[in-house]
């Protein structure tokens, strides 16, 4: 962890910026916002997006900043506002994705690689692999039905092919073929929207196929999408930026350390999602992380662990669920995670599986891996890994997350009948491991070749499910009940809560320590901290007390009504509007 040249944020209050609430909204808000005692405004994404989006992380150009929010003015005025009343601006950067916007010339650096294919000088900005098997062409999976039945909806204007909203660039010199021959001579393949979960062959965010995965880890990459932030951050405009998603990055512990060069080493965080005793890599030049870490500790305060075994028998006498559809939540997260795997994640597991074949081919040893033993193998290892992506390759996660796919291996072998198959189950994790060495050279090789021939970083093409399986289960399966109010990222809504014990008591467990509610709980958050800021989820409802009291927020609230002096006031506000900053 890398200390911060720039003042640590105290506490933040986070603006979700849209249309409908700009900047000059928010720099309305600024003065009552000041009087709660906060440090920083968070905003959400801040450069162009998607006309209309609600959220702002479906970037469009990371050389604006968006026009329906104000643009460049209208952010410039709300942090002079903000600076003089003492807050400063701590800014969302989303480095992992663009949109796959409708219509498609809103993403100019796409819309290029769409007319010109893997010549276009674009091409290396998309985590693309154009060799998937769709004759060297990019998924678009846009139609709302089979391509038969929407081809009377296709029309060509000039050098675009129209189709409802959406408008594609054509290949130069193809505008005056065929219909069929036209659809066939470009360089993406326009198909039912259905085919994304087993086709598509770019990388995307978790399922939505409407953002596609950008290689920042390409230093050209990296310079032409955050140049405008890096520019406001010198001009002093912006203060702090929380990143999201690092973990689809190829290489986030470089893409930090950039980051540091690039910003001067300001206040930086991070949302990785940690689970468990799970720690955030030391090498990374980071602040800490955003907080959903934090947030489990700090959902212990309004979880009564005494009474959530009593509640959870009620719940599966009146439900009697079976065991992995919410009888067990072992097991319901264990049927969410093959679910994942096999259905949402499917075109990545395939993704994954062709990989390890190539790789294969060209290792050495025994060699001849059937495509169905690596595809098995690939989904028995990853529904065994305990944390959402591991870091093997950091000298300081190398001997844990060694240990920890070595497990997972070991169980994933019994998944074999024939035990000579199960060894694709140790090619993965040598390739997890970097433990591979090509034959030509005998260095590590831990990725493929990309179309261009020159060695990519290697990366996790599919996120590891086990973020999934916790709300699949709780989507698709009955959801135990004691679960309401520990469901953050990274959280186990299954799982026994953490509780907060007074400093007294000693550490609360992880890398958390101590918390005392009453007076740790909204402690100053230094650039030492790891966990970063948050929002406290909801209450649960009271797992100790029945349902005599029937409407109570938190067993603190319900004792309070046997005893003077009501519930406890700091644990009431924090539930409701504290943005902490939590410690180590």
């Amino acid at each position: 962890m890398t200390q911060p040249s720039s003042p640590s944020p105290t506490a933040t209050y986070r603006l979700q910026l849209q249309p409908d609430f700009p900047f000059a909204a928010a720099e309305r808000a600024v003065p009552h916002l000041a009087a709660l005692g906060i440090s920083h405004l968070h905003l959400s994404p801040v450069l162009e997006a998607v006309p209309g989006s609600t959220h702002g992380y479906d970037v469009v150009d990371h050389t604006a900043v968006r026009a329906e929010l104000g643009g460049e003015t209208g952010l410039r005025a709300l942090a002079a506002t903000a600076r003089a009343h003492g807050l400063g601006l701590v800014v969302d950067l989303v480095p992992n994705h663009m949109a796959v916007p409708e219509p498609m010339s809103l993403n100019g650096p796409l819309w290029q690689v769409l007319r010109d294919g893997p010549a276009s000088p674009y091409a290396r900005w998309f985590d693309i692999d154009w060799g998937a098997g769709h004759g060297g062409r990019l998924l678009l999976p846009v139609l709302g039905g089979r391509i038969g039945e929407e081809r009377r909806h296709f029309r060509v204007e000039g050098e675009v092919l129209r189709y409802h909203g959406h408008a594609f660039p054509l290949r130069p010199g193809t505008e005056k073929l065929p219909p069929d021959r036209l659809l066939e001579a470009q360089w993406y393949r326009l198909a039912w929207w259905r085919l994304a979960r087993s086709e598509l062959n770019y990388r995307r965010f978790f399922t939505i196929s409407e953002l596609i995965g950008v290689r920042v880890e390409d230093p050209e990459v990296f310079e032409a999408t955050h140049g405008t932030v890096l520019r406001l951050m010198h001009e002093g405009v912006i203060d702090g930026l929380r990143i999201d998603h690092p973990d689809g990055l190829a290489d986030p512990g470089g893409y930090l350390a950039r980051l540091h060069e690039r910003t001067g080493g300001r206040w930086t965080v991070v949302e990785k999602i940690l689970t468990g005793d799970e720690r955030l890599p030391d090498s990374w030049a980071c602040a800490g992380t955003t907080g959903y870490d934090a947030l489990r500790h700090i959902d212990g305060l309004f979880v009564c662990p005494q009474g959530a075994g009593r509640l959870f028998s009620h719940y599966r006498d009146f439900v009697t669920p079976l065991a992995d559809e919410g009888g067990d939540w072992e097991e319901t997260v264990r049927r969410a995670a093959y679910e994942v795997v096999t259905h949402d994640l499917a075109t990545e597991i395939e993704r994954l599986v062709r990989t390890a074949a190539r790789i294969s081919a060209r290792a050495p040893g025994p060699g001849d891996h059937a495509t169905w033993a690596l595809r098995h193998a690939l989904r028995e290892l990853l529904v065994r890994l305990p944390v959402y992506r591991p870091y093997a390759a950091d000298p300081t996660r190398a001997g844990q997350d060694a240990a920890m796919l070595d497990a997972a291996a070991a169980q994933a072998r019994t998944a074999f009948r024939v035990p000579e198959e199960a060894r694709a189950v140790d090619l993965l994790r040598d390739l997890a491991l970097g433990r591979l060495t090509d034959p030509r050279n005998r260095t590590p090789r831990t990725a493929p070749t990309s179309p261009r021939g020159s060695r990519r970083p290697r990366r996790r093409c599919t996120p590891n499910p086990w973020r999934t399986p916790p709300s699949t289960a709780i989507r698709c399966c009955c959801r135990p009940a004691r679960s309401a109010a520990i469901r953050g990222a990274g959280a186990r809504p299954g799982g026994v809560p953490y509780v907060l014990r007074p400093a007294s008591a000693g550490p609360a467990g992880g890398r958390h320590g101590a918390l005392h509610p009453r007076h740790q709980a909204q402690r100053r958050c230094t650039g030492a901290d790891r966990g970063a800021v948050g929002v406290p989820g909801p209450v649960a409802g009271c797992a100790r007390c029945d349902g005599r009291r029937r409407g109570v927020r938190s067993h603190g609230e319900c004792a309070g009504r046997d005893r003077p002096g009501g519930p406890d006031g700091v644990v009431a506000g924090l539930a409701d509007r504290v943005r902490p900053g939590c410690g180590r």
